[in-house]
């Protein structure tokens, strides 16, 4: 590839759905916590819901095959009676971007997989696909390919997951930057794990006796909101039950991203 380039010319097309691409600002912010409560919240709404992880890394070797964790996770979320293999079709075991784990366990990264497996999924009728990237846009796929080019192949509206405290404003806007140069639609950014009462306004006054990391957590998303020009769509607590591994989400998580109107923002 050259340079930094997002053309897909040369990958064949993929079929036209409705639903949103779940990114993330970095690996391990929540995409799979929040792509799987937006699923539940679709549900919970009457809609029909397929979920799609292309390609995860750091899988468990079972009896039946490599099962992403992430893939159970989101099947569990949508009611999804799809095969798991299906949802997740190229996994790999080592827990690194899926070009170095393909390149150390001496197999090929197969892209017809993932084009097949989203074009079946797609042709199923649900009425909302919603799709979770691995990492962060700019994570290889292939040496070739990367998260950005299937995001832009879909054409879904972006969801950028991100973190609450220090570093998430860089790593915000240069996502943001990512997208939006490839012509990405963003629907908005989702704060995740945030530990502190949210901001009442726009020119809400920090508590008195807040730490640093505590403080930039209080005025991170007004920042990204207006240095990005994006949309903070809501900021998701911190606790205990948002845990991917044991299939659960908080009651007060579900709550907050329920209050988003996700079909519309799909359109």
């Amino acid at each position: 590839m050259n340079g930094f380039s997002f053309d897909i010319a040369s990958y064949p097309a993929l079929p036209v759905a409705r639903g949103l691409f779940v990114a993330g600002t970095d690996t391990e912010v929540g995409k799979t916590l929040v792509a799987g409560a937006i699923a539940r919240s679709l549900r919970a709404d009457g809609r029909t819901v397929e979920v799609f992880k292309p390609v995860a890394t750091g899988c468990s070797r079972r009896r039946e095959g490599l099962v992403s964790e992430d893939a159970e996770f989101l099947a569990a979320c949508s009611d999804s009676r799809r095969p798991l293999s299906e949802i997740t079709p190229l996994r790999f075991r080592t827990a690194v971007s899926p070009n170095i784990a393909a390149a150390r366990e001496h197999r090929d990264v197969d892209l017809a997989v993932i084009f097949d497996a989203y074009c079946e999924l797609v042709a199923a009728g649900s009425q909302a696909v919603i799709v979770e990237g691995v990492g962060g846009l700019l994570c290889p796929i292939s040496d070739t390919f990367w998260v950005i080019h299937l995001a832009k192949m879909m054409a879904l509206p972006l969801v950028i997951v991100a973190r609450p405290g220090l570093g998430t404003i860089n790593h915000t806007l240069l996502t943001l930057h990512a997208a939006r140069s490839a012509g990405l639609k963003i629907a908005g950014v989702v704060i995740n794990r945030y530990r502190l009462e949210p901001p009442s306004g726009p020119d809400a006054t920090p508590p008195r006796m807040l730490g640093d990391d505590e403080y930039a957590m209080f005025t991170n998303p007004q920042q990204i909101a207006t240095l990005g020009k994006v949309k903070v769509l809501t900021l998701v607590p911190d606790e205990p039950d948002n845990n991917v591994a044991r299939g659960t989400i908080g009651d007060n998580t579900q709550f907050t991203l329920d209050q988003i109107d996700w079909w519309r923002l799909m359109k």
